[in-house]
Order: C-alpha cells, then sequence, then structure tokens
C-alpha cells in the first residue's frame, strides 16, 4: 500500500548540472543546479530552472547564454561547494582550483575538468513561483575522448555522473544496466 508524503520536490534520479555564465564584468562564474532535465528533441534543449535571487540567474538573463558541464563522481566537493557558495562573494574556480573554459559557441564558461558539456543559447524563460527556467537550445555537446565509446558515443559508465536525492540531501553514483532501451520490453510482446 502506498502512503501519501505530500507535494515535494522529490523525483528519481535528479542530476546535477553545474551550469556556467559570465557575469556583467565577464568574470566566470558557476552554480550547481538540481532542477533540469533534457526538454525538447527538435530543436535539441535543456530546461534548467534558477531563483532570481542567485548570481547566475542576473548572469544568464544579461547573457542569454549559458553551459551546463556533468561533473564525474570524482568532483563531489566541488559541486557541493559551487551551490553553497555565491559568485557575488567568491571567485569559485580559484577558491575550487578547477579551470574555466570559454565556450567557443555561446558567451559562457564551461569547466575544464568535467567531462561532459552542453553549450546553449536561452531561446525562452518562464517564470514558475520561486524559479524561472530556462530552456536553452543545445549548440554543440563536448565530450572528453576518454569518455567516448567504441561508435564515438557518450558513455554514462564512463563519465558517471553525479546524482542528487533532494530528499536525503545526498549525492549518488549511478547503478548498473538494466537492460537496452527499445529492446527489452519486447520480451513482453512490444
Amino acid at each position: 500500500m502506498k502512503k501519501s508524503i505530500g507535494a515535494k520536490t522529490v523525483v528519481y534520479p535528479t542530476p546535477i548540472f553545474v551550469v556556467g555564465s559570465y557575469d556583467k564584468n565577464g568574470r566566470p562564474n558557476v552554480m550547481t543546479a538540481a532542477w533540469g532535465g533534457i526538454c525538447c528533441s527538435q530543436p535539441p534543449c535543456v530546461a534548467v530552472s534558477l531563483r532570481e535571487a542567485t548570481y547566475t540567474y542576473g548572469n544568464v538573463m544579461h547573457h542569454q547564454a549559458f553551459t551546463i558541464s556533468i561533473p564525474t563522481e570524482l568532483y563531489v566537493k566541488e559541486v557541493d561547494y559551487f551551490g553553497l557558495a555565491s559568485g557575488k562573494d567568491e571567485d569559485k574556480f580559484t577558491v575550487s582550483g578547477l579551470t574555466p573554459v570559454k565556450s567557443e559557441v555561446v558567451n559562457a564558461p564551461y569547466v575544464k575538468e568535467f567531462p561532459f558539456v552542453l553549450e546553449c543559447k536561452v531561446i525562452h524563460t518562464h517564470k514558475i513561483g520561486l524559479h524561472t527556467q530556462f530552456i536553452g537550445e543545445i549548440l554543440d555537446i563536448k565530450v572528453e575522448e576518454a569518455h567516448l565509446d567504441e561508435k564515438g558515443q557518450s558513455s554514462i559508465e564512463r563519465v558517471k555522473p553525479i546524482l542528487w536525492a533532494p530528499d536525503g540531501r545526498g549525492y549518488y553514483g549511478i547503478g548498473n544496466l538494466l537492460g537496452k532501451a527499445f529492446s527489452v520490453g519486447r520480451k513482453l510482446g512490444g
């Protein structure tokens, strides 16, 4: 029997996005965001929701561009720090020791050490209560070659992204492959 736990901001899995932007003075900044995901196939788009009070919100509004760097499990401390500190008060790249790289596609930086990067231009914004959802058209994805499979496709097993559990406030790694999409279900007659 299921028990109601009320309306909450919980869904599994919740990705960890490190959103990159430049401030009005051109200083690179990053923040950790967990409210986001792919939202359209054609054109390829990703959504990320930010509170207006964040430094990144103003940066993205100003430049109409952002990146999303996907960190590996090795960078959980840096990811947590990026969500705790404000770019108004601290240079997060200097403190973390990580390296900003200027996107060649959009006016935003990404994190060199993180293996998977989406470069996005803002095409829509939607105010939703406390958050504003930014819809970014994905203009390019960059992946470290070591994180590509034999067919040249990105590999979740090699990237080892960090997942977030909002209800327990914990960071997690990925699990095992359970089956191939558009295939395993055929055993039931699909």
